[in-house]
């Protein structure tokens, strides 16, 4: 039987979550994808919280205009720049099971140019 996309995704972002967790040396970078958003958060998984989180329905970033790849290294520059905030600058990205390419390739771009490293 075929599977979905939603269940294919599903299990490449559970075997990728197998090998990717976030510490607090080293907090995970997770995306997730929407036909129309975008959204980043940094994790620490020990203690279970949120460092950081941006997303493509932030304000300022809301009134920029541009196609979503362009959005989405808005939303890469936004979550770097909040992670240095809070002393963050070395992480592991999680793709979420979508492919590193496009929106996620975007994201990822812009948070290495806001500095982060991974």
């Amino acid at each position: 039987m075929a599977l979905t996309k939603n269940q294919r995704r599903t299990r490449l972002r559970n075997r990728i979550r197998k090998i990717v967790s976030g510490t607090e040396a080293r907090p995970r970078l997770s995306v997730f994808r929407s036909n129309k958003e975008i959204y980043a958060q940094i994790v620490d998984d020990v203690t279970g919280k949120t460092i950081a989180a941006a997303s493509s329905r932030d304000k300022d970033i809301s009134k920029a205009k541009g196609n979503k790849s362009e959005i989405a290294t808005l939303v890469g520059k936004s979550i770097g720049e909040k992670a240095m905030k809070a002393g963050v600058e070395t992480i592991s990205f999680d793709r979420g099971g979508y492919l590193y390419h496009g929106r996620v390739k975007s994201l990822a771009e812009g948070a290495r140019e806001a500095g982060l490293k991974f």
